[in-house]
């Protein structure tokens, strides 16, 4: 079996999904959500452009560090002509991302400090809860859990 040529300019959804790491059925998700094109051959069949390996590497670790797709899409958006990413258009678009994941953080920390004192009640009653209810501030809002389906936000 041959080789494929990883420098030719375009490459079939099963190189790019060997050469990136990614599965083809995501491949074809980033595509449906409009994070990376191709193009159809004469027989329907899909090619991406090479400097796809690039983008795709830029929305895996722009999720891995838990940018959602959606600021993913606007932040590929901002790039002219739809082309790929550089390491200066990482470098501005993550210190853009910053403070949210400065956020997450801290969030995440006050969680993981806290969470010995959580039994994760929707903080129905616990008076001394410090990661949702402090000093059962919820309590005052009657019965019944009241942040079940509420984004935490912490003061």
């Amino acid at each position: 079996m041959d080789k494929p040529d990883w420098k030719a300019k375009e490459l079939t959804p099963g190189q790019l999904s060997e050469r990136s790491g990614v599965a083809i059925s995501a491949l074809h998700f980033y595509e449906r959500e409009g994070l990376i094109t191709s193009r159809r051959t004469s027989g329907n069949q899909r090619r991406y452009h090479r400097e796809t390996l690039r983008r795709v590497a830029f929305i895996r670790i722009s999720q891995r560090v838990g940018i959602p797709l959606g600021d993913i899409r606007t932040a590929l958006d901002t790039l002219p002509e739809g082309r790929t990413p550089t390491r200066k258009d990482w470098a501005r678009l993550s210190t853009a991302w910053r403070t949210d994941l400065d956020q997450r953080i801290t969030q995440l920390t006050r969680l993981r400090d806290n969470l010995d004192g959580c039994i994760g009640c929707g903080c129905l009653s616990l008076g001394s809860c410090s990661l949702v209810n402090s000093h059962d501030q919820l309590g005052q809002n009657g019965p019944g859990a009241r942040v079940l389906d509420v984004e935490l936000n912490h003061p």
